[in-house]
């Protein structure tokens, strides 16, 4: 079994789409097996987004991540990476095929209603971040 990190964002709050997008992740037969909602602050959110902290559109994301709480979720299945990342959809909503969570909820590529991990490896460096060990059940 594979575990993935999801954020529901700031717009997922505010669309009220946070029940919906998990209830997607469990039809998809994912489990969830942590769960905490967070309020990121500026040197959290410059460690997640490290790739792109240096760029100029940065401290609008950073603005837009620390405006309200985010739910952080880790979730498990096999070859979850990938099939979450269908799921999903790609990063900028507006080429999200609709039946997509991006699709037909995000806005464009900032306002997008979850982040996923993208490998095995930032999956296990995103869960280490934002879980200590004990708090992930599985």
């Amino acid at each position: 079994m594979e575990k993935t990190l999801i954020i529901l964002k700031p717009d997922a709050f505010e669309k009220r789409k946070v029940g919906a997008t998990l209830s997607r992740f469990e039809d998809a037969g994912f489990n969830i097996v942590a769960a905490k909602l967070l309020q990121l602050d500026s040197p959290m959110l410059k460690e997640h987004y490290a790739h792109i902290a240096d760029k100029p559109f940065f401290p609008e994301i950073e603005a837009f991540m620390s405006s309200r709480p985010v739910l952080v979720v880790v979730i498990e299945g096999n070859s979850i990476i990938d099939r979450v990342r269908n799921l999903v959809g790609p990063t900028n909503s507006l080429v999200a095929a609709a039946g997509t969570i991006r699709g037909d909820w995000g806005t464009n590529m900032m306002l997008n209603i979850v982040h996923a991990s993208d490998s095995p490896e930032n999956a296990a460096a995103e869960i280490k971040r934002f879980f200590a060990e004990g708090e992930v059940f599985a």
